[in-house]
């Protein structure tokens, strides 16, 4: 999903334009990214946390010519998703993947699991 389609979906959900929600939506992930860089994290409880970490210098070799080169520490920006997230994808998963039971070859070709008329 992209934020033209989180802006589509909103719009059609609070009937308000399109061009209402992408102001909305652009603000928000504007005033997310300000909070990370200024203060270094934020919380949005139930959805997850974003957090700047920084890595350390480690020793890399270039796939291409095999040499040993020195990669500098850097930032980055993790996220740690909230238990209320978490759940929900979780059961989510479980849902598709129950619904996706797939049978061997073997059952298949002696019907296991299938219905047989005149039962």
């Amino acid at each position: 999903m992209t934020r033209k389609d989180i802006i589509r979906v909103i719009s059609e959900e609070l009937g308000l334009t399109q061009l209402q929600i992408s102001r909305i939506v652009h603000d928000l992930f504007d005033a997310i990214v300000n909070t990370v860089v200024k203060d270094g994290r934020i919380e949005l409880r139930n959805f997850g946390v974003f957090e700047v970490r920084w890595r350390k210098a480690r020793k890399a070799r270039n796939p291409r010519t095999g040499e040993k080169v020195m990669v500098p520490k850097r930032c980055t920006v993790t996220f740690k998703p909230g238990k209320a997230l978490e759940k929900r994808v979780q059961s989510a998963s479980q849902t598709a993947a129950a619904s996706h039971t797939t049978r061997s070859k073997a059952e298949s070709s002696l019907g296991v699991g299938t219905a047989r008329s005149g039962d």
